[in-house]
């Protein structure tokens, strides 16, 4: 009885000792995106071009805004031509017309955003490491014709300002790809 007793002790410190280990916990970097989007995609066409106007950019280091500015444009020309749009001059006349924004919150707050373009998707920012700001996408489909959005689609999510350029292209097209799932294929 004692000698199974010893080892049913043994067998239960194993298992105790094996149940209490040391991990090293990496922080990764904040995932989270929040988007909102609002009006009718039945109204796209197969041409599109670049709003003329409607490509603002505000961040901290103000070198920074060309090449993101290029980053988006890319990431979204690779996403339609995937679905079967067609990026065409803004003088043959096309279809509709594609801007964009995009700022840092200590460039522009929820409520400058809600006042100029109507929507915020409400990210979240207590308890957020402070090397990470939130960021916000906008990403709004005109009709040539009127110049008003028939559709926008807002995103929010954290920076990660260190990232080298390859792995920043990869974030702004897997972002993109979220933004723009609701379009149809052409």
């Amino acid at each position: 009885m004692l000698r199974n007793l010893s080892k049913i002790i043994f067998f239960l410190s194993i298992v105790l000792l094996t149940a209490c280990t040391t991990n090293t916990v990496s922080t990764t970097p904040n995932n989270r995106i929040t988007i909102v989007a609002s009006g009718d995609l039945s109204t796209l066409s197969k041409t599109y071009a670049w709003h003329e106007t409607m490509f603002v950019v505000h961040t901290a280091n103000k070198m920074d805004e060309d090449v993101l500015r290029k980053q988006l444009i890319s990431s979204v020309n690779k996403l339609m031509a995937n679905k079967g749009y067609q990026l065409v001059s803004i003088n043959d006349s096309p279809q509709m017309i594609v801007g964009f924004g995009m700022a840092l919150e200590s460039e522009m707050s929820d409520t400058e955003i809600l006042a100029k373009v109507g929507l915020v998707p409400g990210l979240y920012t207590q308890d957020v490491n402070g090397n990470y700001e939130k960021g916000s996408v906008l990403i709004a489909f005109f009709n040539p014709r009127v110049n008003l959005p028939f559709w926008r689609v807002l995103a929010q999510g954290f920076t990660e300002p260190d990232r080298i350029l390859e792995e920043r292209e990869a974030r702004f097209d897997a972002l993109i790809t979220m933004m723009l799932n609701d379009i149809p294929q052409a």
